[in-house]
This record gives structure tokens, sequence and C-alpha cells, in this order.
């Protein structure tokens, strides 16, 4: 099984039995280099505050700039970052309706239109996909630096092979640890994942040399920046960033994933499918409403109320 069909299939079946965002891809570091396979978001006692805003990411410099939802400021006195992130951050708030502007004297101001809601998600779940823990490549150093930095509050692996002894011996304890069958959906926890210490200091593994390793140690505040951060990311994402292949025997399943017939499997258009394929057909890709399924099947919302009063007023900023 290759590893993207599994996360692919994972991710459909794990949408199917809770009510969380999902997300897939994503950067999972304060210092280092870490991607997370797929990442579960569960909803916060103000998860709907924070759906109402915008359907998209809010940029994490515009939550911490010195903006509220009284006197509009001067943008640029607004942040404490890089000049070119702050207009970005700046620019992207204005369009997702967390901030309002106004022009004054030739200058842009700005004010929240509305306040962010901390709590609106609880529980980061981190999943790491190994579907063939044969090759585990570096899977126990990646686990390490996940439960030693602690951002996500459990972390599991997800695997589709029989799990050994020896195999639990080079995971770390606080991992759980999944048995998932592609065929079948069936997800079997062999062991629970312990909750980390998300509220305390971190250690993130940078970088290992023989008899040497590079760390650095991430404040509990760190790492609650760190964790709004990755939360955003995956709210504004989902996990259906695939592009359906331009070929007449791949078609997309009640998932809306790539399913090719000629290989029996779910494709990766980006690398898999075209002309270098023996079973390539050309054809226009699938249309798949990919938002459509994500708004029918999680607590994401496509087009909030925010959303709708924000377009209505575009003409105040002409």
């Amino acid at each position: 099984m290759r590893e993207f069909a599994f996360e692919l299939s994972l991710c459909a079946s794990l949408e199917s039995e809770r009510e969380a965002v999902l997300s897939r891809q994503l950067g999972a570091a304060v210092h280092g280099r870490r991607v997370v396979d797929v990442l579960l978001v569960d909803p916060g006692p103000k998860f709907d505050e924070r759906a109402a805003i915008t359907p998209e990411s809010i940029p994490d410099a515009a939550i911490e700039a010195d903006v509220g939802p009284g006197r509009a400021r001067y943008w640029k006195d607004a942040f404490d970052c890089h000049p070119d992130r702050a207009e970005r951050a700046m620019e992207a708030a204005c369009e997702r309706g967390f901030f309002e502007r106004e022009r004054r004297g030739g200058r842009t101001y700005v004010r929240q239109a509305t306040r962010y809601p901390d709590d609106w998600f609880c529980d980061l779940v981190a999943v790491e996909n190994k579907p063939d823990l044969d090759r585990p490549g570096d899977l126990e150093r990646q686990l390490r630096t996940d439960v030693a930095l602690g951002l996500a509050d459990r972390v599991v692996l997800a695997t589709a092979s029989h799990v050994t002894g020896a195999h639990r011996n080079r995971i770390p304890d606080e991992v759980g640890i999944w048995r998932y069958h592609p065929e079948t959906g069936e997800r079997e926890v062999l062991r629970e994942a312990e909750p980390l210490a998300v509220d305390e200091p971190g250690i993130e593994i940078i970088e290992e040399h023989p008899g040497r390793t590079d760390v650095r140690v991430v404040s509990a505040e760190r790492k609650a920046r760190a964790r709004r951060r990755l939360a955003e990311r995956a709210y504004g994402k989902g996990w259906r960033t695939f592009d359906q292949p331009p070929c007449a025997r791949c078609a997309p399943d009640g998932d809306g994933v790539p399913h090719c017939e000629w290989k029996g499997r779910a494709v990766r258009a980006s690398d898999e499918c075209g002309a270098d394929c023996d079973g390539h057909e050309e054809a226009e890709p699938a249309d798949v409403d990919a938002d459509g399924l994500r708004a029918e099947r999680t607590p994401w919302e496509p087009d909030p109320d925010g959303r709708a009063r924000r377009q209505a007023g575009l003409d105040r900023w002409g």
C-alpha cells in the first residue's frame, strides 16, 4: 500500500467517524523541520464563533497584531514583524473578514471586525502514517521529536502492518498505535495515545549527529502560539488538497479520492498520472466539489455569516 493512498483512505474513514476538522501535510515545528501527515482538530467551546469568521486560515501575524475591535490603527504601527509579512497578513485578514479597513489621508487603518475566539479548538491529534513498518525510515526520530516537543495533545502511529514487540520497542511509550485496513476501513486501536504536556515547555529536536543531538527549548507561550497556528492552517486547508488525474481511467470515489481502475488503487495525479503511464487515456479531470464534501461531513463552515457581511460591504473600500 502506497503511503498516499493509505493516508487518503484513513482521512476519509476518520472524517466519517468523528466530528473534527482534518488536514494533511502540515508544518508542525517551531524552530526545526517537521511535517505531520494528518492532523485532527477537535472543536472547542467557541468553535462556532471561529467558523462564523471565514472558511480560510487567519494569518497568525494578524491574530498577534495590536489591533482590536475598537479604534482603528494605522496598520504599520500594529504589527511587530517584518513589513512584508505584516502587509501580507493585513491584506489577507481584510480579504477574509477578520479585519475591516478604512482610508485616512492616504493611509490604511484597520480594526478587528470580530474578536478572535481563543478556545475554538480543544485537542490536536497528530497522526504519523507508516503503512509498512518494515520500511520505517525516520519514524523513530520523528515520533521522539513529536513527543519531546508536545505540540499536539496526542500522537498516534497508523500502520497497515502487523505490529510486533520489536516495533513497539522502537516507538515512544506515549505514542498510540492504530492498525488500519484501507480495504475495509476497519481501524484497531492497539495502544491508546497518552496525553502530552502541551501547556508546559517542550524540547524540539533540531538535528541529530553521531554522539550529539541539537535541541532547542520551546516555551509554553511559544507552543501555544504554534498550536493555534497549526489549528488555523488545518481549518483553512482541509485534506482534499490533491488534483484529480486527467485520465479517463481515473474517477473519484464517494469521498472524492481519485481511484485508478488500471492500477487498482488511489493515485496521486502529480507524480503517477500522465503520458508515462501505460494505462493513461487523456481526458478532462473529474469535477469534484471538495468544499461541499467537507462542509457536509465536518463542522467546517464554507460560507459563514461573517463572510456574507464582508462581501456585501466591499464597495465601501473601493
